[in-house]
Formats: structure tokens, C-alpha cells, sequence
């Protein structure tokens, strides 16, 4: 009879990979019983049925072969709520939350300024944490992808938020076309692929998270320059844009920003760790 005790340790020593072995068997294993990381850590002498045993082993066999742990459990935690992930999404990353604490804290200061586009929303991750923060915001959320944009629109509603956000499939934003108005936003946010295709093929993570949510061209700022020219069609007068951005690309992006914008206020903005991780473009009042 294996104990979930006895499970946790072999698994922890199996994990050479990992960086937290015994917290990744733990989630694991939390999520094959269906009970809390919490209940499993007050119950360590309970016995496991076979079927549990080897659904356990499959699972810790996947992360053992690269495999990231959101997608195995098929859940992640971003800005205090469970987002539902697929290998079709972004895995939501922590930095992000920057983004998401600065659009709240605007939108709460600006209470006349509820329109919101969160340009390749993946997850929705942006824009779901946003609406649920901001209950009267609006928010048009983009995605080249239709598979993740079902994956957004299954968060929204587990949220219930889906009334707050339209989602469409579209390359950054609608053309011309398209049924909204110019200016039609007052916030625009995006996290873009911003990883330079070189770069992304020696890393650990190209083939285990969707490329398309990851290559950013050969400097990594190719869909940066292309949203910067679609923006200010976009934005409304006395609008505001916040972008994620890689660490190592703070000068290069700010000089994109300055050669599209004239009369705009620009700001880079460091994450916890110190390192250049948010644009954010005001416009100047008239």
C-alpha cells in the first residue's frame, strides 16, 4: 500500500530537473486526488488507490520530460485567480501582474476612462484580472489564435466576467473596417511575443509553450513596432498605453515610442527584481 507520503518522497528525489521537487509533486499530486496542496500535506499517512498511484507517476513522468506544470495540471495562478491553461496559451508569468496592478490603479484614478483593449490576451489573463477588479471597465480583448481565444473566453466566464469582455481574432487590432469607432480605447495593453527568434530557439522553453506567444522577429520587437503605428488610431484623446517588455530592451523600445508619439509623457518602469519590464505611454492633454 503506497502512502501519499511515501509517493511525495520518491517522486521529490525523481525531479532532478526541477528547482522545487518537493512543491512540484506536491501540486501534482494535489491535483490527481482532487484535494488542496493543504489537505495533502495534513493527511501524509493516507494510503492511495492504484489508480491514483498511477496517475500520479504519468503525471510526474510529463514534468520529467519537460513538460511545464500548469499544462500538466491544466490551472495556474495569476493575480490571486486560477486561470484555466492549455498548451495553446502563455503560461501567466508574475511580471505581468505589474501591468495589471498599474491598469487598475489608473482606471481607479481615471473613473471617466473604461474602455480597455488588451492587444494578444492569450489567456485572458489581462483582461479578465482587469474586469474583475474594474466591474464597470469594457474590455476588447485580441488574439491571432482561435484555440486561445477559447481558452479566454472559457476564464471569462468561470469568472464571470464574459459580459465585460469581447473577444475577436485579429492580428493586434480590427482593420479599418471593423464596426468600432477611432480612438475607440482609453487604455491599451499588451504583453506581445518579445523573445528574438535566435535567442527563443536556445532556450528551455521554445517547444514546450506556443512560439507564436513567444517569437518577437529578429530583435524581438517586431509586433512591438507594428502595435506603436496601429496605437494611435486607436487611442483615445488623454489615453494610456501600457506594454510588457523584455528586460534588456528598455532603449530600444523607448525610442520607438518616442519616434511614434510627439506629445506624450513615456516612462519605463522596473519590476521587483530591478529590470526594465513595463512602457508606459500618456498621452498630453490638448
Amino acid at each position: 500500500m503506497v502512502k501519499i507520503r511515501d509517493l511525495l518522497d520518491d517522486a521529490a528525489r525523481g525531479l532532478v530537473f526541477s528547482d522545487t521537487p518537493q512543491l512540484d509533486a506536491q501540486i501534482i499530486l494535489a491535483h490527481v486526488i482532487g484535494h488542496p496542496r493543504t489537505w495533502l500535506i495534513a493527511h501524509l499517512e493516507t494510503p492511495l488507490t492504484p489508480p491514483q498511484v498511477d496517475s500520479a507517476h504519468r503525471a510526474f513522468a510529463r514534468l520529467e520530460a519537460g513538460e511545464p506544470l500548469p499544462y500538466i495540471i491544466g490551472h495556474w495562478e495569476f493575480f490571486g485567480l486560477d486561470f484555466n491553461i492549455t498548451k495553446d496559451v502563455l503560461i501567466p508569468r508574475p511580471e505581468t501582474e505589474l501591468l495589471v496592478e498599474k491598469a487598475i490603479r489608473w482606471l481607479t484614478s481615471h473613473p471617466e476612462a473604461r474602455s480597455v483593449a488588451d492587444v494578444g490576451t492569450g489567456s485572458g489573463a489581462i483582461a479578465i484580472s482587469i474586469a474583475s477588479h474594474i466591474p464597470n471597465a469594457k474590455i476588447f480583448a485580441t488574439d491571432i489564435s482561435p484555440a486561445a481565444l477559447q481558452v479566454a473566453k472559457s476564464n471569462a466566464k468561470k469568472f464571470n466576467v464574459e459580459n465585460q469582455i469581447e473577444f475577436m481574432e485579429c492580428d493586434l487590432l480590427p482593420n479599418s473596417a471593423f464596426s468600432l469607432q477611432p480612438s475607440a480605447f482609453d487604455l491599451i495593453c499588451a504583453n506581445l511575443p518579445y523573445i528574438p527568434t535566435e535567442t527563443l530557439h536556445s532556450l528551455p522553453i521554445y517547444g514546450n509553450e506556443p512560439t507564436l506567444a513567444l517569437d518577437g522577429g529578429p530583435d524581438g520587437l517586431d509586433p512591438y513596432r507594428r502595435l506603436l503605428k496601429l496605437a494611435p488610431a486607436w487611442l483615445a484623446p488623454n489615453g494610456k498605453i501600457l506594454l510588457e517588455i523584455e528586460s534588456t530592451q528598455g532603449a530600444q523600445i523607448l525610442s520607438l515610442a518616442h519616434d511614434t508619439f510627439e506629445n506624450a509623457t513615456i516612462n519605463l518602469h522596473q519590476d521587483l527584481a530591478g529590470h526594465d519590464r513595463i512602457l508606459e505611454i500618456i498621452l498630453d492633454e490638448d
